[in-house]
């Protein structure tokens, strides 16, 4: 179904162009005669906003910078910040969180982060794979280091074998399940606390590892599935906090998309469909980044990509044309044949530096977000129990 097809709820979707939340407040305050906005209000408002400024400025990068690691640690930044606004939320608006229909839309989206959590655990997988890779590379870059005087034989022979290495491990990265994927342990289980062992039992499903099976597309499915825009009369039952519950709902999923997309994990099948009502302030921007995404991996040269991370792109991109230049290489060399080798190389050394320099930084990320699901999944069934427990 289309975005912009959706007609399965009443007032609050009618009016294009008018605040969701804005609708549900004439529809309140008509009855009561006050129309000042209360703070909840004001609350929820601001996070649409705050929202929508985040992905209208995550979408505004150019086509080449879309994907690459200082995007993608953009967005992840733009979750954190999502997600620490929604918790605050819930956290000011604990007499609501316990009743229905409420009470059900919040477990749906912590059942829905806890699928998220295996797919933070592989795309950690796929950072390390990119580890491995840049180490066939640096054996590449040491062979025809540009400090040597000549080139020989020796020299290009390892650096042939070690491009072949490479495109050995790129190719069974794709084709079957590595070996990182069966030792894959959740972020922090080496420094479980007793705190952590209580906290692990809110959940059901966490599992420490992806099993051999497992597909990034199904996880994907799973947290899509039955994802629908509140209707307007649970927009008024909730006081309107369905509406933030829907706009997390999105972002974790939009989120989990991309870093599939972008990083080599298990399965990176791409076909999750996103629909979004266009109503929502920041749906215009999720709406196009997908569509931008999805483009991208259609292009000749991306269609059996191991990831859409665009230094990924830049690495096979210089390794094709040094393993072509390395097959095709009669020695001696030219000097104008020497001279591309050197240049390819210190290509290749340029976009290993930046990669090394942007992993780290980003796996870090990708566990704080592991960590900050596992803490709000945490504190939100923790005030579930106690509103439907009093002491």
């Amino acid at each position: 179904m289309p975005a912009t097809d959706y007609q399965g709820s009443s007032a609050p979707f009618a009016s294009i162009g008018r605040s969701i939340l804005s609708i549900r407040r004439d529809q309140v305050h008509s009855m009561e005669g006050n129309q000042d906005p209360t703070s909840q209000e004001l609350e929820l408002e601001a996070f649409q906003k705050q929202v929508t400024d985040r992905f209208n400025d995550l979408h505004a990068v150019p086509g080449e910078d879309l994907l690459s690691l200082s995007w993608i640690r953009r967005l992840l930044d733009a979750f954190l910040s999502c997600q620490e606004d929604f918790r605050v939320i819930l956290f000011n608006n604990k007499a609501l969180v316990s009743k229905p229909p409420l009470d059900r839309m919040i477990n749906e989206f912590f059942e829905r982060s806890v699928k998220a959590l295996d797919v933070c655990n592989a795309i950690r997988d796929g950072i390390e794979q990119v580890r491995q890779w840049q180490k066939h590379l640096e054996i590449v870059l040491c062979a025809l280091d540009s400090r040597q005087r000549t080139l020989g034989e020796g020299q290009f022979r390892r650096a042939k074998k070690a491009l072949t290495d490479f495109a050995i491990a790129i190719l069974d990265d794709k084709d079957s399940s590595s070996v990182l994927a069966h030792r894959n342990r959740s972020f922090g289980r080496n420094n479980t606390s007793n705190k952590d062992h209580r906290a692990s039992g809110h959940f059901r499903s966490l599992s420490w590892s992806v099993s051999r099976t497992w597909s990034a597309a199904r996880q994907l499915q799973a947290i899509s599935n039955n994802l629908a825009p509140p209707r307007g009369n649970e927009i008024v039952a909730t006081g309107g906090l369905a509406v933030p519950v829907y706009t997390m709902n999105s972002v974790l999923l939009f989120v989990m998309w991309a870093l599939v997309a972008a990083i080599p994990c298990k399965d990176r099948g791409l076909q999750t469909h996103f629909a979004i009502p266009r109503q929502f302030p920041w749906s215009n921007s999720i709406l196009s980044l997908h569509e931008r995404i999805l483009e991208e991996s259609k292009k000749r040269d991306r269609k059996n990509a191991s990831g859409l991370m665009r230094e990924i792109y830049q690495i096979e991109k210089s390794v094709r044309h040094l393993t072509e230049m390395a097959d095709a290489v009669q020695l001696p060399l030219t000097e104008e044949r020497e001279k591309e080798v050197r240049q390819g190389v210190s290509e290749l050394s340029l976009i290993l530096d930046s990669v090394k320099e942007g992993l780290d930084p980003l796996e870090r990320q990708v566990r704080e977000v592991f960590h900050k699901i596992v803490r709000s999944r945490t504190e939100g069934l923790d005030c579930l129990g106690r509103s439907n427990n009093p002491e």
